[in-house]
């Protein structure tokens, strides 16, 4: 397997690929309306105003009915995943998260998965794919400079944290023996967003398109390379929940590297999304996930909860951090 960038001096020259959240929701078709919505945000509900409340209890592991999805609750969330693994049997499988804004008061979710998460896959799995892309320095610092600039509008709403996160996320792989990689965009990738000129949306839209087709293809070599090296063991994924849909929204397919993905073992993807409950808002863009009105978040926070969503399609909720 080829050798992944050293992670003890990335904080210095790595950038968190701009992936809007559901506070500042990807950018669609529409320009007008998608540049009002890539510029709103709220902060995360305070830690302190989500205590977890009573709510109906169900034995760990057995599926009951909730709006029109199947829910369960566990114990863990790491119990949780174990169970998915143990169901779907997967060779892929790709997380996605919803990027820590400014104020979260709470564990990320990738702290969450560092620290919860990733201990689950120790022989399991062989590498991990980071949406954190990792510049080549021959770009040129003033082309690189542009482009962070230009993701200005989705990244300054996230928590200033958030790089470093995920800095820690792929030390940790490597405590557990997984190998972790960054993206490393091509200057002609650098090139797209900064044509794509002083646009807001237009520079996200270009944003997306490089990370989709850039996770798209270190997760295909990846996935080549432990079927030879290391068969039996899987490859993950690890970004914004965007780029992971197996079932994307219309005109929302270009957007999501899942098809091409399930093509390398047909069955064996499984997409993951993870939910910090006090992340969670009365908001239309919150609201148009499939897996909204299934969660109650007065009657179900107090636990984790996994939602399915739809074939080989999961939500994870955490339990509320208790106060």
């Amino acid at each position: 397997m080829r050798s992944a960038l050293p992670l003890v001096t990335l904080a210095a020259f790595t950038t968190l690929a701009g992936c809007p959240g559901p506070e500042a929701p990807a950018a669609t078709p529409s320009a007008s309306s998608t540049a009002a919505a890539l510029t709103s945000s709220s902060a995360p509900t305070p830690s302190g105003s989500s205590a977890a409340a009573p709510s109906q209890s169900h034995e760990p592991g057995k599926p009951y009915t909730c709006g029109e999805l199947s829910c369960r609750d566990f114990d863990s969330a790491a119990a949780a995943v174990g169970a998915i693994l143990e169901e779907s049997k997967p060779a892929l499988v790709a997380f996605g998260e919803s990027h820590a804004l400014k104020g979260a008061e709470v564990p990320s979710t990738a702290t969450r998965f560092s620290n919860e998460l990733l201990p689950v896959f120790k022989d399991k799995a062989s590498a991990l794919v980071l949406e954190l892309w990792a510049p080549d320095p021959k770009c040129g610092k003033e082309k690189i400079k542009e482009v962070e600039k230009k993701q200005k509008v989705v990244t300054d709403q996230q928590a200033p944290t958030n790089k470093n996160e995920f800095v820690v996320l792929g030390e940790k792989s490597r405590e557990v023996g997984i190998v972790p990689f960054l993206l490393k965009p091509t200057c002609d990738d650098f090139d797209k967003v900064q044509k794509a000129g002083n646009d807001p949306v237009a520079a996200t839209l270009a944003s997306i398109d490089v990370i989709t087709r850039n996770m798209k293809e270190k997760a295909t070599t990846l996935f080549d390379e432990t079927t030879k090296k290391a068969p039996g063991k899987m490859v993950l994924t690890y970004g914004g929940a965007l780029h992971n849909d197996l079932f994307p929204k219309k005109d929302r397919e270009s957007w999501s590297y899942a098809a091409d993905l399930d093509k390398l073992a047909p069955g064996k993807y499984v997409e993951l999304d993870l939910v910090v409950p006090e992340y969670i808002k009365d908001t239309d863009a919150w609201k148009s996930f499939a897996w909204y009105p299934a969660y109650d978040k007065q009657k179900m926070s107090g636990r984790v909860v996994v939602i399915n969503v739809a074939p080989r399609s999961y939500t994870l909720v955490f339990a509320a951090t208790k106060q």
